[in-house]
């Protein structure tokens, strides 16, 4: 009998790896353009001579739009085949940050990000699918192992480079620089990726797009305006936030009537993909919000560059890439229940560290628990998708996709949001300067906002007493170690659904048994 299988099931062949790399290079531009732009907010700043409040609305209109087309892209794809949307998306991104390097105020800037969302919403969850289908029960796991590496190490690779191409060039070539990847990537898309062959066209479902879409948008434009407002109870924040969760929990409601519902919570019954999804859930709160606090806290309570504080993150995308493929590896071979609570524990003791910062804690113990903490997520996130997808068939594989997506970009969100909300609350009882206030505001001055400024600004440092700067900046260092300890239990709180991901291996298929076109597990003909 023939088959396309390649002689050694456990080993990545040439035509896999070939798309493969399609799939990063995608998932490279998506997600390094998030953290690439947010070191570049005080350029915006000055460039355009806006409020931070405003230019935040670079990030903020990405994520919204990111999150008004990741349900729409499991129905795209069946309709119109993952080659095809694809490379849509590819030029779409493309074409958005072109755009956005030609903008001349801050209203076209927010418009053309909106523009790049658009497609780079599309592109992760469209990469998964693409890779799923093409790994067989055997290689899932190391394929879902290269697509994590673009996914962990952006949030350190993209301060580093937009601290580099903003000090070298300006603050254009952070989008210009996509347009040379962007083109290599649809000529390599149009090469390795095999011709379509959409399935028959599913009816489109237009009330859960006008329940989901829109309230996903509402509700992380909610949570976006938290760290602005500082508080939950403010208007902006929970009125949205309200509206938001209304639609999504109408939508939830609907979902199970329609055939084909914009979104399949159906497959929520797959207990494999459900335990997933939570653990995924709780890790990504505290994944995503501790992301902003570490290169933060040597910015604001160390004084680093840009650039340095990217590179002091280094060390953990080193712990990610050893690990990553040793746990794409394993799972293929070992129950990922049995895995990933040791690789959780690895991170909760490299974060250990961070809950006990100060102004002065050794670079040299900071950056060996950042690499113990990389050793950990190397082996935590892409080993629970891999559970998640392993037992969807291959036509269930692009929504399952779609709903981790929107998951993770959920999570992400409130992640952000709460860490920021707790980091600003603690640094708000911060004691007040007597006599000094914001020339601009009058608001008075806290000695920590001074020990802040102060250390990327050296004049106003002489503006004040050292004794004042100092004791602001311990202040400050134990506002992140609170923090921190938020953080922390959070990521022990993920071994609890943890501890429910799969023990056990499929058993092996029996004389006379076939397995279907599910990604893993085996069905008996009859």
């Amino acid at each position: 009998m023939t088959s396309q299988a390649p002689a050694a099931p456990d080993k990545l062949d040439a035509a896999v790896l070939k798309i493969a790399g399609v799939v990063v290079l995608g998932a490279i531009m998506s997600i390094l353009d998030v953290t690439v732009v947010s070191v570049a907010l005080p350029t915006f700043q000055t460039e355009f001579d806006a409020s931070y409040a405003r230019v935040a609305w670079t990030m903020t209109g990405y994520t919204l739009a990111l999150a008004t087309v990741i349900p729409l892209t499991g129905w795209a794809a069946d309709r119109f085949g993952t080659k095809r949307l694809y490379m849509a998306a590819l030029l779409l991104f493309t074409l958005g940050s072109v755009l956005c390097a030609t903008a001349d105020s801050i209203g076209q800037l927010i418009t053309y990000r909106v523009l790049q969302g658009l497609g780079g919403g599309m592109l992760m969850p469209l990469g998964m699918t693409i890779m799923t289908r093409a790994a067989g029960p055997q290689r899932i796991g190391r394929l879902m192992a290269v697509l994590g590496i673009p996914m962990l190490l952006g949030p350190i690779g993209g301060p580093i480079l937009g601290g580099w191409l903003i000090d070298i060039a300006s603050w254009h070539w952070i989008f210009l620089i996509n347009l040379p990847i962007g083109v290599v990537a649809l000529i390599y898309a149009q090469w390795a990726l095999a011709k379509d062959n959409p399935e028959p066209s599913e009816s489109f479902d237009f009330v859960g797009m006008l329940m989901l879409s829109p309230g996903l948008a509402l509700f992380l434009y909610g949570v976006s305006s938290v760290p602005e407002a500082g508080t939950f109870s403010a208007t902006k924040v929970w009125l949205p936030m309200t509206a938001g969760a209304l639609l999504v929990i109408g939508f939830v409601l609907y979902s199970f009537k329609p055939k084909h519902p914009l979104l399949d919570l159906r497959l929520l019954r797959d207990r494999n993909l459900s335990v997933a999804t939570i653990t995924l859930a709780v890790f990504t709160v505290a994944f995503m919000g501790a992301g902003l606090l570490f290169p933060s806290y040597f910015l604001q309570v160390r004084g680093e560059t840009t650039l340095h504080a990217g590179l002091l993150m280094a060390p953990q995308g080193i712990g990610a890439m050893i690990t990553m493929p040793i746990a794409g590896t394993l799972a293929d071979r070992i129950p990922v229940g049995r895995t990933v609570p040791f690789a959780v524990l690895l991170i909760a003791a490299g974060f250990f560290t961070f809950t006990q910062v100060g102004t002065d804690t050794s670079y040299l113990l900071l950056c060996g628990s950042l690499f113990v903490m990389g050793l950990g997520m190397g082996g935590t996130m892409m080993p629970i998708m891999t559970s998640a997808l392993k037992t969807l068939t291959n036509h269930e594989v692009a929504r399952g996709s779609t709903l981790l997506n929107i998951l993770q970009q959920i999570a992400g969100s409130v992640g952000s949001a709460l860490m920021s909300v707790i980091l600003t609350n603690e640094l708000n009882d911060s004691p007040a300067i007597p006599g000094a206030a914001d020339p601009a505001t009058g608001t008075p001055l806290t000695e920590a906002g001074v020990a802040i400024a102060s250390q990327q600004n050296p004049a106003i440092a002489q503006q004040f007493p050292a004794d004042l700067i100092q004791r602001g900046l311990a202040f400050v260092a134990n506002s992140f170690g609170t923090t921190f300890w938020v953080a922390f239990f959070i990521i022990l709180a993920t071994l609890i659904p943890a501890g429910f991901l799969p023990r056990r291996r499929p058993r092996p298929l029996a004389p006379g048994e076939v397995a279907d076109d599910r990604v893993a597990a085996p069905v008996i003909l009859h």
